[in-house]
């Protein structure tokens, strides 16, 4: 066995499981979410609401099956032009700029450093991609790419996440102890369980050195590169398929896009802050970071603005200003807390920070009992739940049906071949618009429990005293 990063943990998501569940069902649920709610019938696609008449041939007409049928997910097109993509911001993490940092301490004692330069690489890649856009307009060939081969390019993306957990397990077998290049297994990927293992990740800070492009930390990558900026890429494409398909750009799908790109550019901008998140300290590198930051966070985050591409929602100066203010009170709550606490953990004598409350535990941490720390134990978490119900309101009452020329009466919006998109469904599109606000809401809730057991096997008995004075874990006066 290889020098583990701390004791090995029990198992967490229901073990093996709930690895399996959620490694092969998951890519199953988007394929799922994308076929019900689509571009060819409506969303949800009819049937789906009248079970007697739901038959599979016709379930395969309205959702847009693939006459090649399960092949059809998949292209050797795509998944070059994604290659392509995955390399292109190798490059740009390699050769642009880049602030050099050095990660927490390791178990072994020695420090990682890493290159940080999300930032400038997005704003190259969004230059470039706002040269052509500006030059060739919605019919610039990025974005036409992204809407043709939409589940082409998720096919892609899965297989790729799936290749390189599988990479990083069998590699994470070569670790011996002491190893000079600060090779580390991570505790929870040790249960000796290979489906599960595989899942969490075997090895803590998997790195791999790349002809031409050099070292690559695989984990600080994949967390802040490829996935994010193609959440902002998707987002993009949906925008020009909305105009392309009905000559014009609705306010709600560019309030969700800017936003959307401004949570991520601001998650660049704040690189280094992922140093001390579990992701970076705790968890190994397997499929369910690989996954997760590649596939799901892209392909699920960005269902907002593929939903308005087909059925354009109209805020108003009103509804612009609404949710505006939701949005900017979930920053400030989120933004106020965390500077709070990263201020008092600096110099606990700071002005800004010497007045707040806390208690002192037997290993020398102070953990804060006042300020926005006493209203939750995590207020931050509290303050990103709220960004994300701006990203779902500007889809209003979900729900649509597409229909033929002159076939739904007083359409709602006529798309350029003719086609009518017209209100329907009774709210039911709200299941895939809204999914997101709650799988995040489930997502802070299991990081919370996650936390709360690293925490309490770290500071035993003052943890159960700190929770008797905080008592409420993410909403004040709810939960």
């Amino acid at each position: 066995m290889g020098h583990t990063a701390e004791k090995p943990h029990e198992y967490e998501f229901l073990g093996p499981p709930g690895a399996f569940l959620i490694s092969f069902g998951l890519p199953v649920f988007l394929y799922i979410f994308n076929f019900a709610c689509n571009d060819v019938s409506g969303c949800p696609a009819p049937s789906l609401l009248h079970p007697s008449t739901l038959t599979l041939d016709r379930l395969k007409k309205e959702v847009g099956w693939p006459e090649e049928g399960v092949l059809g997910l998949g292209s050797w097109y795509a998944m070059k032009w994604v290659l392509a993509y995955y390399l292109f911001s190798l490059v740009l993490y390699r050769f642009l700029p880049a602030t050099e940092v050095e990660g927490t301490k390791l178990a072994n004692g020695g420090r990682l450093k890493y290159r940080f330069n999300a930032f400038a690489s997005s704003m190259f890649t969004l230059a470039v991609c706002a040269a052509g856009t500006f030059a060739q307009g919605a019919d610039f060939p990025v974005w036409t790419f992204i809407a043709d081969n939409y589940l082409q390019i998720l096919t892609a993306n899965i297989l790729i996440s799936f290749a390189l957990a599988t990479f990083v397990y069998l590699r994470s077998f070569a670790i011996k102890p002491n190893d000079p290049h600060l090779r580390l297994l991570a505790a929870g990927g040790q249960s000796n369980n290979p489906l599960y293992d595989w899942f969490i990740g075997r090895e803590l800070n998997p790195r791999v050195l790349l002809p031409l492009i050099g070292e690559i930390d695989i984990k600080a990558w994949c967390e802040v590169h490829p996935g994010l900026l193609g959440w902002i890429l998707l987002n993009c494409a949906f925008v020009a398929k909305q105009f392309r398909t009905f000559g014009f750009v609705s306010d709600g799908i560019v309030f969700v896009t800017l936003v959307q790109a401004l949570y991520v550019l601001d998650s660049h901008f704040m690189e280094p802050a992922i140093l001390t998140t579990m992701d970076l300290t705790t968890d190994g590198f397997g499929t369910m970071l690989a996954f997760g930051d590649l596939v799901w966070v892209p392909f699920f985050y960005s269902s907002q603005t593929r939903y308005l591409a087909t059925h354009p929602v109209s805020l108003g100066p009103w509804g612009l200003a609404a949710v505006a203010v939701l949005l900017v009170t979930g920053y400030y709550v989120f933004r106020a807390s965390n500077a709070q606490k990263n201020a008092f953990r600096r110099d606990p004598n700071d002005p800004k920070v010497r007045h707040l409350k806390f208690i002192e535990t037997k290993s020398g941490s102070r953990l804060l009992v006042s300020g926005w720390w006493g209203l939750a134990r995590h207020m931050n978490y509290f303050g990103d739940w709220l960004q994300a119900w701006p990203y779902s309101l500007p889809t209003g009452i979900a729900g649509y049906a597409i229909l033929g020329a002159g076939e739904g009466g007083e359409a709602a919006f006529t798309m350029r071949d003719g086609r009518e998109v017209v209100p329907a469904a009774g709210g039911w599109g709200m299941l895939f618009t809204y999914m997101y606000v709650v799988y995040f809401a489930i997502l802070l809730i299991h990081r919370d429990r996650r936390d709360d057991q690293h925490c309490k096997a770290k500071y035993g008995e003052d943890w159960e005293r700190y929770k008797r004075i905080v008592r409420y874990r993410i909403v004040p006066g709810v939960y």
